[in-house]
């Protein structure tokens, strides 16, 4: 296949995946009106190098053994199902931080400004958005059917590289917009009062996608 006809291909089926409702689209969601802006994004970038990690498997070949590997999938499946409850659990507990996103000084002895959101952790936002992608069993199997769709045996490395890239390019784009639509001043001042209803029911949902991945057949 030619490069910018299996281009499109994976263009508009990475982009219809994406945006179908999942455990990523749950957690940026509960992150962005819960946390913020910022947080959002940080959860955006976890996931797409989490996406990374399905690429450079599906790259090497090793998506159709996974695929096919009937002990490793349940392995994945019970990991992906116990860090979703785990996710779940943690935002029905979780106190959300205020919206602002600039956040207050307070006074202290020294006279130094002390952050009130403090400590902000990025790596630990990151990590979240990076296992939740990385540990969902579906992922082998869908990229085994999209790069069906386009590799052939003399593809060259940097052409499936480059595919992987734009996968990446493709999943942050999509859920950055969705970041910045939920983060607008509009739906921040009219949710800011529910945030901690809004984690708690994301929350459930992301319990409810964990147990309903333990449960499933196959």
């Amino acid at each position: 296949m030619e490069f910018w006809h299996g281009l499109a291909v994976i263009t508009g089926v990475h982009l219809l995946a994406v945006a179908s409702p999942g455990p990523d689209f749950v957690l940026v969601t509960q992150q962005t009106l819960t946390q913020g802006r910022r947080v959002g994004l940080l959860t955006c970038l976890g996931i797409a190098l989490g996406l990374g990690v399905h690429v450079i498997y599906s790259v090497l070949g090793l998506a159709t053994v996974i695929a096919h590997s009937a002990w490793l999938l349940t392995a994945i499946k019970w990991l992906g199902g116990a860090y979703l409850i785990y996710l779940g659990w943690q935002g029905i507990r979780s106190k959300p931080a205020p919206l602002a996103e600039t956040p207050q000084p307070v006074e202290t002895k020294t006279d130094l400004p002390v952050l009130k959101n403090a400590p902000y952790r990025p790596f630990s936002i990151i990590k979240r958005g990076f296992f939740c992608n990385v540990f969902n069993p579906k992922a082998p199997v869908y990229f085994v059917a999209v790069f069906t769709l386009v590799l052939s045996p003399d593809m060259p490395f940097w052409q499936l590289a480059s595919y992987g890239v734009w996968m990446m390019v493709l999943q942050m784009a999509w859920f950055k917009a969705v970041v910045m639509i939920q983060s607008s001043p509009a739906v921040l001042n009219q949710l800011q009062s529910e945030s901690p209803w809004i984690a708690r029911i994301m929350g459930v949902a992301m319990i409810g996608l964990g147990i309903g991945l333990l449960v499933r057949k196959g």
